[in-house]
């Protein structure tokens, strides 16, 4: 079994070239990075990028639809004219539409449509942040957390990944469980760790699900050890295509039947 301390060495460590966003619109596509994770305002998927647009829910793209410039805009990204895109993202932005803000912060920060301004796509994507989109409040702390277009600074990262994970955005439950793992951005506290790579894992992420079970299988920091629980949970990640946790799981298996009191003849 593996250490939690050797954990956050594979979890939660993209950089800003795996990150984020693909399309809104009825074809919206959710995916994210490595292990599928969600959010309640937004998704993401890899990208070669930096970051790339558009954050992709059906409260997304409510949003958009509220907004007729913004589902516009929505609509020429999605049928690649993205110079008009941009602009129609960066007038609906220009009147608050928190998805639009991020919308053009990504298209600035990747240079779509237009030629790259990192320093005003981050100046958007902290109004995104600021108005609450959990998505964006995520992708600003990862920017700080990797020192992406920043100065590295895991205690920034640290307070946008809280406000991201308390409104249920899952890849910021995992990014905060890995600090409060590494002690990085903050105090060290596995106790603190496991509550939120458990609250990734219920939220569907393959990694969580994984170092869950393995809080369980080993027990200890006020984790009951629960080898039922632990297989469990390496069921749910290997249902989703981790071959360790199904290994893991082939093993509890093993383990409980064999010491499965016998039954009676």
């Amino acid at each position: 079994m593996r250490h939690p301390q050797e954990w956050s060495a594979q979890v939660g460590r993209v950089t800003m070239a795996s990150m984020v966003a693909a399309v809104v619109a009825v074809v919206a596509i959710v995916a994210f990075t490595a292990n599928a994770a969600y959010a309640a305002d937004n998704g993401a998927k890899p990208a070669t990028k930096p970051a790339t647009t558009v954050a992709a829910s059906s409260a997304a793209a409510s949003n958009a639809e509220d907004d007729p410039q913004t589902a516009n805009a929505v609509a020429d990204y999605n049928a690649g004219n993205l110079p008009a895109a941009r602009k129609e993202f960066e007038a609906a932005a220009a009147r608050g539409n928190r998805l639009a803000e991020f919308n053009y912060a990504m298209m600035l920060v990747n240079g779509e449509g237009g030629g790259a301004d990192v320093a005003e796509g981050r100046k958007w994507l902290r109004k995104a942040a600021d108005a609450n989109m959990s998505h964006a409040q995520y992708v600003y702390g990862k920017m700080y957390d990797d020192g992406d277009f920043v100065g590295r600074d895991p205690a920034q990262a640290h307070q946008w990944f809280m406000k991201a994970a308390k409104q249920g955005h899952v890849q910021a439950e995992l990014a905060l469980a890995n600090q409060f793992l590494d002690g990085r951005g903050t105090a060290r506290d596995n106790k603190q760790a496991f509550y939120w790579y458990k609250k990734a894992a219920e939220g569907g992420d393959m990694t969580a699900q994984y170092v869950t079970g393995s809080f369980y299988e080993r027990g200890g920091d006020g984790v009951p050890k629960n080898l039922n629980v632990a297989r469990a949970y390496y069921a749910a990640a290997a249902a989703q295509g981790d071959p360790v946790a199904r290994l893991k799981f082939q093993q509890l298996s093993a383990q409980l039947m064999k010491s499965a009191p016998a039954q009676p003849q």
